[in-house]
């Protein structure tokens, strides 16, 4: 049993679980009444919502011009927010795929949240490109189909139109690396349930039964799907990059942003991860599943990712000025100070100085300065993307066209709106599937709950039944025991037959 402990890790589960208790504490959330601070979330998440469908709504009716776009600042809050929300959406993808393939334990407490995060995300930045039409109902001629229009056809030649192609991949092969994982978790509610729930779970799971041929394709699926999932991480905000670097605008025109927006992408998820991780840690009472490790590890990675971010803009402007190219030169002058110094400001010191407090361990692992910066960080990587859009287009080469550019409270309706909306999708998410993946969290039970390994480890489990006794030479050797059976000395204890057990040796 203690053959493949590595105590040099600190627990990635904590509690002294067994995995009857695993099932239990996850499955909790979907099988009791919400708690009142879910209720009192859910119900301003649903306002914010009311919001986004009433905003919608003024800006089909009204029109367009109901937002503040002018001649030459025709892009303004709405592809901010849409670029905001595609990098959020990357990191569930990154936690899910990469680290599956890298073999990281640490991602089991917190990749199927993040997958969450990306569907929902992806969803919210959907909306603006579709909104930003001004005719809704015409959305569907962004797609190119057979039709009786003639000549009229989409425009291979535009990166718009690979956004297209790759947030919809992206989207599709995120929804279903997602649902992959969730057949097994859904089954054990399904087994759990009652009723017309589990009628519900019973057509949702696809009669998964656990037997090893159903956790052989299920495991070959999942790397399938890893393996189609990481290209397009990188390959998505890399396309969404060329709606930008593919134009002629100062301050657009270069090579450095498909790696500069995919690190920033990388960046932002990671943070929108912590701050959703740490209010489900709370109020769905997981801290035993999303322990410091978890946080300590996300922060590493923030750490890393923000200071690629930092480089990429100290290089923007190095380049600008080793360019000698006018126009370069005076965008990136605009930026820092013009007349929106103060988004510059701001961009700057939430996701080039700010981050860097967590060269401190204890900074690090400390769940107030995790969650005050992973909200810090969002608005910085907003203001990423204000900087590089508004301002970029209120000082073009005519001084005739500038201006200055303000969003309408449509606008702003609409932004909170798709935070409603993301909200609300995931407090149902919650409600309804396991928040934290099962059957992975209890794959790494034997080597990484802190009954095994950590300073605190005694090694062995107490379920309230029979003895600790050293288990077999080798756990005996290593000075860990196991319970066993009072009527049956040979056997290993742990309360039920094998016919109730699932794959892992746990209960259902």
């Amino acid at each position: 049993m203690s053959g493949h402990v590595a105590p040099v890790r600190r627990p990635l589960i904590t509690g002294n679980k067994t995995y009857h208790q695993i099932t239990e504490d996850i499955c909790r959330p979907t099988e009791t009444a919400p708690s009142l601070s879910w209720v009192i979330t859910f119900i301003l998440s649903v306002m914010c919502l009311g919001l986004f469908v009433f905003s919608v709504a003024w800006t089909i009716w009204v029109g367009i011009g109901s937002w503040n776009l002018n001649r030459t600042i025709n892009w303004g809050w709405d592809i901010t927010n849409f670029v905001w929300w595609v990098g959020i959406g990357h990191a569930g993808t990154l936690i899910s795929a990469i680290l599956l393939l890298f073999r990281q334990k640490w991602r089991t407490g917190v990749n199927r949240a993040a997958e969450a995060m990306t569907i929902f995300a992806v969803m919210c930045a959907g909306q603006f490109p579709l909104i930003h039409m001004g005719r809704l109902w015409l959305a569907i001629f962004i797609f190119p189909y057979p039709n009786t229009r003639g000549p009229l056809w989409v425009n291979f030649n535009s990166p718009l139109l690979w956004d297209v192609f790759a947030i919809s991949t992206y989207f599709t092969v995120s929804l279903l690396f997602w649902y992959a994982g969730l057949v097994p978790d859904l089954a054990t509610v399904r087994d759990r349930a009652k009723g017309l729930r589990k009628k519900i779970y019973s057509v949702v799971s696809f009669g998964w039964n656990g037997s090893a041929k159903h956790w052989q394709r299920w495991e070959s699926l999942s790397l399938i799907l890893a393996g189609l999932a990481t290209p397009l991480v990188l390959s998505v905000h890399t396309i969404v990059s060329f709606d930008f670097a593919t134009s002629v605008i100062p301050g657009w025109h270069t090579t450095i942003f498909p790696p500069y927006f995919v690190a920033g992408a990388i960046f932002s998820g990671f943070a929108m991860v912590l701050t959703l991780m740490l209010i489900a840690r709370k109020v769905l009472h997981l801290e035993d599943y999303i322990t410091i490790e978890h946080i300590e590890s996300m922060n590493k990675v923030i750490l890393l990712t923000g200071s690629i971010v930092g480089v990429a803009y100290l290089t923007e402007l190095f380049i600008a000025w080793y360019s000698g190219y006018i126009y370069e030169q005076f965008a990136f002058l605009n930026r820092v100070l013009g007349p929106y110094y103060w988004s510059y400001i701001g961009m700057m010191l939430c996701n080039v100085l700010s981050p860097q407090i967590f060269w401190s361990k204890k900074l690090r692992t400390s769940l107030f300065w995790t969650f005050f910066m992973s909200i810090f960080i969002n608005i910085g990587m907003w203001f990423e993307r204000f900087v590089i859009i508004a301002t970029t287009l209120a000082r073009d080469y005519l001084p005739s066209s500038w201006s200055y550019y303000v969003p309408t409270w449509v606008e702003i309706c609409i932004f909170i709106g798709t935070i409603g909306l993301f909200f609300t999708l995931f407090l149902i998410f919650t409600r309804v599937a396991p928040v934290v993946a099962i059957a992975e969290v209890k794959s790494i039970l034997k080597t990484s709950g802190d009954q095994y390994i950590g300073p605190n480890a005694h090694h062995g489990h107490s379920y309230g039944h029979g003895h600790h006794v050293p288990a077999t030479a080798n756990d005996h050797a290593a000075g860990s025991t196991v319970d066993i059976d009072p009527a049956d000395p040979n056997r290993r204890f742990d309360g039920k037959p094998d016919s109730q057990k699932d794959s892992y040796g746990g209960d259902n």
